[in-house]
């Protein structure tokens, strides 16, 4: 029937007048229904508002409802279309399946579904379709007339082919969304409440072609059809605006409607009076009258409405915004339901404003939606599945185990995880199988620990494991075998006991998530198997599916209380009454928000539809006009109170800059300055929380907080509030951290370490290095995680043992380091690493292809080094005489020796896989005792030997175990080669100055750190010493053992890393998480060891040992 448009400005009173005529028509005429029509979620607060407004507090021949609610009143009256609704979370689950079916069929979409949420994008786009009602012969003749276009006909092809698999999946069974309000149109005509009402449509800023529908059937049935329309009303009633102008939505529903009902009823205008929003307010009535309009007016009085501040970043942005709202709550009498916080990106900003108001004790609900991903048991079931269909990876079972479901406690999971990683244990056969095996430092007792927890685990694992093998089964059959694995693993009495936990803290969000969370995931399943469950699928295809359902699912979470502060989006959050508005984050990027992702049609796809006549949603660019008019909506929400902030910096400490919003504002209102929240001084008291902040900015300055009563006087309140208490006196104590002078006591040392070898060089350099690295290494015994895995010191553990079996070999079969040939030399090689690797590691070193490799390329270099031994034993006159030679605290690697008259030289060589160098300030320091050490044990042991002759060191070595690389000509002859790869492997340590000694170690010279000048001298650089130094040496590497052996024993457990040069202790420290060793806190710094110029070191010695 009649068409009547309510038109008025933001606040103006449109849906104040149009409550009253609908309140004052009712009571005339009792008999008639009076339907208000409002979106979804102002349902509830339109009924009331009616309540409050009616003289009688009741409205009994008025109903609230949204199109969805008017849809299934209507059908519950006329019945017709028995279809069941099907979901957002079902119709995911069905085109996951859809997809997984037709996969073969899809040509552009067959690769981009794999990328996350790109679903959620083909299921927008089928809802698009049926939303304005493009259905499958109009795609057909879009396909057809796009042929120019590759990538367009492409993307319709596969859209197509699931648009059609979806609508024949679901005829005769469900019904979508879109089409309830489809239905509902059919069904008016037939509907005696519906015939004859009046109906009310308020709230809304346009139609689609469905509600369009909708409407045309109501006009034709309906006494009077009432829209409110927000518009200014200085603008006429018809007239084709641009996208781009203010109030073009407005004109296009008023077009739109008017031609449906081919004419209307005069317009009420409403203009802004006594009940308008701002008629106490007159700048935000400047505001609404003025925002995006081309008129250049200015507001050049003294106002307190509108307010701008910039912060340093998001975080404290929401503590300045709590410490305004408690302002106005305090000052003004605001009800905290009375304020509302908006943003253009509540995903960054809504998580802040929860953890800021909680610490400000403001109550706040954030309107957002709450997703059941990560929430313990979805996660729980989702690990689980992920586990039994990757064939229990390491990943999918620690994933699992670490949830907080299973039976499996935390300590439990991390030996578990500690065994599973140092033996590579992989699939859920190795699971099921009895462990025996231990990792090096692992204590034999503990299997039999570890194997009851594996057993435990392959208890409640095994049945789900085994109804997730095999062939295909229906979809019914695994939503069967998950259930009864999830009641096996009493969830449901899991998830009560933390739900009571919760509602002791008082943890309302929490407690209702918990409450609700299983019967979610059970209604899941039930969905699931009533939609898809006679469908085969593979594990694989049916996790696919549930994961699809449990990225749509989300938690309710209804306000708890009235009196809230409401967070919220900009665009999808609906405000009303509020008296006062923060608008926060106002920074390019978020105002206005980025819509470049159009989905899967571009905005050159969107336009071709459109030049083809079919409508379709606002794409990117009008979207990005419709900004303006959601900003101008928002922006004129609050009638008392407007504030608007942003970032300087965004959350990673990049720069960021006020959107163009802030500077609109600044030009309407010349007298509006940014104010900076960190310029706020003593009025950072106003709350706990940045309190808290003006304390912490006066901790760290010491000097001058112990002067300042107030500081004296916040610290004391602090100190009193049980919540706050621990956290000040931690925080002061890391204000005044000191690095401490760590000690552990004498007999707690002597109690820890036992006996502290004088052999033990490993164990006495480490000290020397840093003495707390030597307490958690030998104290504390705290050693690094073993991993399945083949390190470059794991190659240099090999390549030792290979050695000394090759050495081993010799010396059984009789054979001579000298002459043994290249062939006998190398084949020997090959079976001494063969045996070492299958030995080493637990089998790791066949594990993987990138092992094998490594263990070829070990081979290389063994063969290397053996031949380089070989060469330099074949210049000189020493024999090896022992491979592996233990000592008290350690083991030489090689010794050989020169027996000639009544003398013995003795040469020790260390072989390493790194780079070490000798060098004597090292070794004055206390950092390369080694080789002295040995030299002196091997000396020790040949006079035991040779008991008449004079035992005198020879030299001592380095020998870099490395694989060198050459520049030379692939052509050139191996024999030329030779020299210069001996040179590469030249040995490096101290040696005897006894020319004839050194001639009898090598005669080429090529393989020791030695040269001689054409006089005969030793050339500058040569690593020489005479039979005083050595002893010299000796001496005063005796007096350092037992230094550092009573600083050991005394309890010395500093941190207090050594500096020499650019070396240091920490560079491959393993213990650098755990020691707090930080050069910003006072006390902390490196130990720097003093650097000697050449000859002045020998000086040094010689002094401390006379």
């Amino acid at each position: 029937m009649a068409l009547r448009f309510i038109i008025g400005n933001s606040g103006a009173g449109k849906s104040y007048t149009a409550f009253q005529h609908v309140i004052r028509e009712a009571g005339k005429h009792p008999d008639i229904i009076y339907y208000v029509i409002v979106p979804e979620q102002f349902t509830m607060q339109t009924q009331k508002t009616l309540v409050e407004m009616h003289p009688d507090k009741g409205i009994l021949n008025i109903d609230v409802l949204s199109f969805e609610r008017l849809a299934f009143r209507v059908l519950e009256e006329v019945g017709g279309d028995m279809r069941r609704i099907l979901e957002e979370t079902g119709k995911n689950m069905v085109l996951q399946k859809l997809v997984q079916i037709h996969q073969k069929d899809l040509v552009y979409l067959k690769n981009q579904m794999k990328k996350p949420g790109y679903l959620d994008e083909v299921k927008s786009l089928i809802s698009e379709f049926m939303q304005y009602e493009v259905d499958r012969e109009e795609l057909d003749r879009m396909q057809e007339r796009c042929e120019d276009q590759v990538l367009l006909s492409m993307k319709l092809k596969d859209v197509t082919v699931l648009y059609n698999a979806f609508r024949e999946y679901l005829s005769g069974h469900y019904m979508t969304g879109e089409e309830v309000l489809d239905v509902l149109a059919k069904q008016i005509p037939f509907s005696e409440k519906i015939r004859g009402s009046v109906f009310l449509l308020d709230g809304f800023t346009g139609f689609t072609p469905v509600q369009n529908e909708v409407i045309r059937e109501l006009l034709a049935v309906c006494r009077e059809v009432a829209v409110t329309v927000t518009m200014d009303v200085r603008e006429p009633l018809f007239t084709r605006e641009k996208p781009h102008q203010l109030f073009y939505m407005s004109h296009r529903m008023i077009r739109t409607l008017s031609e449906l009902a081919g004419g209307t009823e005069d317009p009420v205008w409403v203009r802004p009076g006594e009940k308008s929003r701002f008629s106490d307010a007159p700048a935000l009535r400047f505001l609404e009258q003025n925002l995006f309009r081309y008129r250049k007016e200015v507001y050049d009085r003294e106002q307190e409405e509108i307010f701008l501040f910039s912060a340093a970043g998001p975080h404290r942005e929401m503590e300045e915004t709590a410490r305004r709202i408690s302002r106005l709550v305090r000052e003004r009498g605001m009800r905290y339901g009375e304020i509302a916080v908006i943003t253009g990106n509540l995903k960054e900003y809504g998580s802040i404003a929860r953890q800021v108001f909680e610490n400000s004790g403001i109550p706040c609900f954030i309107d957002e939606k709450h997703s059941i991903l990560m929430n313990p048991f979805v996660e729980y079931l989702r690990a689980a599945l992920e586990m039994v269909t990757s064939g229990f990876t390491y990943e999918s079972v620690f994933r699992y185990l670490r949830c907080g479901m299973s039976d499996i406690t935390r300590e439990e999971t991390d030996r578990l995880e500690n065994y599973v990683i140092a033996l590579g244990i992989r699939g859920f056969r190795n699971w099921k199988e009895r462990w025996v095996r231990i990792y090096r430092g692992m204590a034999e007792e503990s299997v039999m620990e570890l194997n009851q927890a594996r057993e435990r685990f392959v208890g409640e694992t095994g049945e789900l494991a085994e109804g997730f093998s095999g062939k295909k089964k229906t979809i019914g059959e695994y939503c069967r075998c998950l259930y009864g694995f999830i009641v096996r693993s009493r969830i449901q009495e899991k998830l009560k006991k933390q739900e009571e936990i919760f509602k002791r803290q008082g943890e309302k969000a929490m407690e209702k998530e918990y409450a609700q969370i299983y019967g979610i995931v059970m209604e899941l399943l039930d969905k699931m198997a009533e939609i898809l469950g006679d469908e085969p699928a593979s594990p694989e295809e049916f996790r696919q599916i549930l994961e699809t359902g449990m990225t749509q699912a989300q938690v309710a979470l209804i306000p708890p209380s009235m009196d809230q502060v409401l967070v919220g989006d900009m665009e999808r959050t609906r405000l009303k009454d509020i008296r006062a508005l923060f608008f926060v984050g106002v920074n390019e990027g978020n105002i206005p928000k980025n819509t470049e992702s159009g989905g899967i049609l571009t905005e050159r796809d969107r336009d071709f539809f459109a030049d083809q006549g079919v409508e379709l949603a606002p794409g990117p660019k009008e979207l990005m006009n419709m900004q303006r008019f959601y900003l101008y909506l928002n922006l004129t929400k609050p009638d008392e109170y407007l504030c608007l902030s942003f970032s300087r910096s965004d959350a990673a400490g990049e720069k960021a800059s006020p959107a163009y919003l802030i500077h609109t504002l600044e030009r309407l209102y010349p007298g509006l300055t940014v104010l900076r929240a960190e310029e706020q001084g003593e009025e950072l008291l106003e709350t706990p929380d940045t309190g808290f902040e003006y304390l912490l900015e006066k901790l760290g300055d010491q000097e001058e907080s112990l002067a300042d009563p107030l500081f004296e006087e916040l610290y004391s309140w602090y100190l009193r509030q049980p919540e706050y208490s621990a956290r000040v006196k931690k925080l002061t104590e890391a204000a005044f951290i000191k690095n401490p002078r760590d000690r552990i006591g004498k007999s707690v040392a002597k109690a820890l370490y036992g006996e502290v070898s004088l052999h033990g060089a490993t164990r006495l350099e480490r000290y020397a290095a840093c003495a707390y690295a030597h307490f958690l290494r030998y104290g504390m015994m705290l050693t690094e995680r073993a991993e399945y895995e083949f390190r470059a010191m794991d190659m240099g553990n090999v390549i030792h043992q290979a050695l000394e079996k090759f050495a081993g070999e010799l010396r059984s079969r009789g054979l001579e380091w000298k002459t043994v040939s290249d062939r006998e030399r190398d084949r020997l090689a090959e079976d001494c690493l063969d045996r070492v690797a299958a030995d080493y590691g637990n089998t790791i070193l066949k594990s993987s292809a990138r092992n094998q490799y490594m263990i070829r390329r070990t081979e290389r270099i063994l063969k290397r080094t053996l031949w380089a031994l070989q060469e330099q034993l074949k210049q000189g006159d020493f024999q090896p005489e022992g491979f592996e030679v233990s000592i008290g605290g350690g083991r030489i690697d090689r010794m050989d020796v020169l027996k000639e008259d009544n003398r013995v030289y003795v040469k020790i060589i260390d072989y390493k896989t790194g780079n070490t160098s000798f060098d004597l300030v090292s070794l004055y320091h206390g950092l390369q005792l080694q080789l002295v050490i040995y030299m002196d044990a091997a000396l020790e042991a040949e006079k035991k030997i040779h008991p008449g002759c004079q035992v005198e060191p020879a030299g001592m070595f380095y020998y870099n175990v490395k694989d060198p690389m050459l520049r030379e000509d692939v052509e050139e002859d191996i024999d030329k080669i030779r020299p210069g790869l001996l040179k590469e492997l030249k040995m490096n340590g101290l040696l005897a100055g006894d020319r004839d000694v050194i001639d009898r170690m090598d005669r080429t010279l090529v393989s020791l750190p030695v040269a001689y000048n054409k006089d005969g001298s030793f050339r500058r650089g040569s690593s020489v010493a005479d039979t005083e130094q050595f002893r010299i040496l000796s001496d005063y590497v005796k007096k350092k053992i037992s230094g550092l052996r009573e600083e050991i024993l005394g309890g010395d457990a500093e941190v207090s890393p050594y500096e020499l040069g650019k070396n240091n202790a920490c560079t491959y420290c393993p213990y650098q998480g755990a020691c707090g060793f930080d050069k910003k806190i006072p006390g902390y710094e490196y130990r720097r060891l003093k650097e000697f110029p050449d000859g002045e070191i020998w000086k040094e010695m010689t002094k401390e040992v006379r």
